[in-house]
């Protein structure tokens, strides 16, 4: 594609599920629109997932049209209640298919990007069929079912960890590239004082930041719940539990000991406000997801990471070993840990300073802040090879 093709660059993006498949998603056609524009090129995005997924929300939010199609999701080793929905979703696969290839045949895209999670297959197969250019994204480091199937024929494979080559089949690695896991751009520019000010932090004392996602975590909540009164006495915490958690933490809180009430902040979600949290945390106590730690380490901070056990390929713990062997975190790797476990491991932190810093710079090492561009380099890229071929 050049400049002096007046129809718009046709880009078809397919992913989501959760937020660790769509925000990379998002976050990357920003940069391609941007890229896009320094060569004059108006950008045309048609996102296309489930009706029920996190990406049929975000989508519609920043004005990016949207399709949805049926999808059904294979699972590897379906307990015996699971096995009816496993049959019904196969049904969904070829149907998920054929929408996936009709919607793709109208829209004529000049390269597709997939970003993980089970919707991304009919579209992958469909790009096959229409022998549109297919870049695909993963943000773990071994490779989720969806994209062990999609490696096989996506024209470019993107990686987040240069271990992640090893994962893919032979015949697949001369068509890898390691881009980085795309952050959203807010997050890199966070203010501490600006995240205290909004929920009343001290600066006198350190700040653990606690989150389980957007949804909260039982385990995580009934953890930090069991240790708040001793871990209250070495600093304050700020505690994104989820909606389903306020009232009960805001009762805990209440419960607490006059000097130590005003050191704990349960909140059900943290917003926009979340790089300017990410900013004041000294610590981060959280799930392992790939967006998690790529936010993590794009920021550079110190962290407790407690992976959710059993993860599809158990890639949380996967993913919290690679920052711990690399000096940027530290992690409850074992089923079934114990609150007192975590105490612990604050406790190692919040009584040396320095252990923080050199977790903070290892951490941020690992960061890269360029995912996004280098992603978007690797479709525009595609998208010039097809328009010359």
């Amino acid at each position: 594609m050049n400049a002096g093709n007046h129809r718009p660059l046709r880009m078809l993006v397919t992913g989501g599920g959760t937020g660790g498949h769509t925000y990379p998603a998002l976050t990357t056609v920003a940069a391609v629109r941007e890229q896009a524009a320094a060569r004059g090129l108006d950008l045309d995005v048609l996102w296309v997932g489930t009706a029920t997924g996190l990406e049929a929300r975000i989508a519609v939010e920043h004005g990016i049209p949207f399709r949805a199609i049926k999808a059904g999701k294979l699972r590897r080793s379906p307990s015996p209640r699971e096995l009816l929905t496993n049959l019904a979703d196969m049904f969904r696969i070829p149907v998920g298919v054929m929408q996936a290839f009709g919607v793709a045949a109208r829209y004529r895209p000049d390269v597709v990007l997939s970003t993980g999670g089970y919707v991304c297959v009919p579209l992958g197969v469909a790009s096959r069929m229409l022998g549109r250019p297919l870049v695909m994204h993963e943000q773990i480091t071994a490779l989720g079912l969806a994209n062990r199937i999609l490696a096989r024929f996506a024209t470019r494979i993107a990686l987040t960890h240069p271990s992640s080559i090893e994962h893919l089949p032979a015949s697949a690695r001369e068509r890898a590239v390691v881009t980085g896991n795309p952050v959203r751009p807010h997050l890199l520019n966070g203010n501490a004082p600006s995240g205290r000010w909004h929920f009343r932090l001290s600066p006198e004392l350190p700040l653990v930041y606690v989150t389980g996602g957007a949804q909260g975590s039982r385990q995580i909540n009934t953890m930090i719940e069991a240790i708040l009164p001793s871990l209250l006495t070495r600093a304050q915490v700020l505690h994104q539990c989820g909606p389903d958690w306020i009232d009960q933490l805001t009762r805990t809180a209440a419960g607490l000991p006059g000097e130590l009430a005003g050191r704990y902040q349960p909140v059900p979600y943290v917003g926009d406000e979340l790089a300017h949290v990410l900013a004041a945390a000294d610590i981060v106590v959280s799930r392992s997801g790939a967006g998690t730690l790529a936010e993590l380490t794009a920021v550079g901070k110190p962290s407790v990471l407690i992976p959710l056990i059993p993860s599809a390929g158990d890639e949380q713990r996967q993913n919290a070993r690679y920052l711990v062997e690399a000096g940027a975190a530290r992690a409850l790797l074992e089923s079934g840990p114990q609150a007192g476990q975590l105490l612990e491991e604050l406790d190692i932190l919040l009584a040396d300073p320095q252990a923080r810093v050199t977790m903070a710079k290892a951490a941020r090492s690992l960061g890269r802040l360029d995912a996004a561009d280098a992603l978007a380099r690797v479709i525009l890229q595609e998208a010039d090879a097809a328009g010359s071929s």
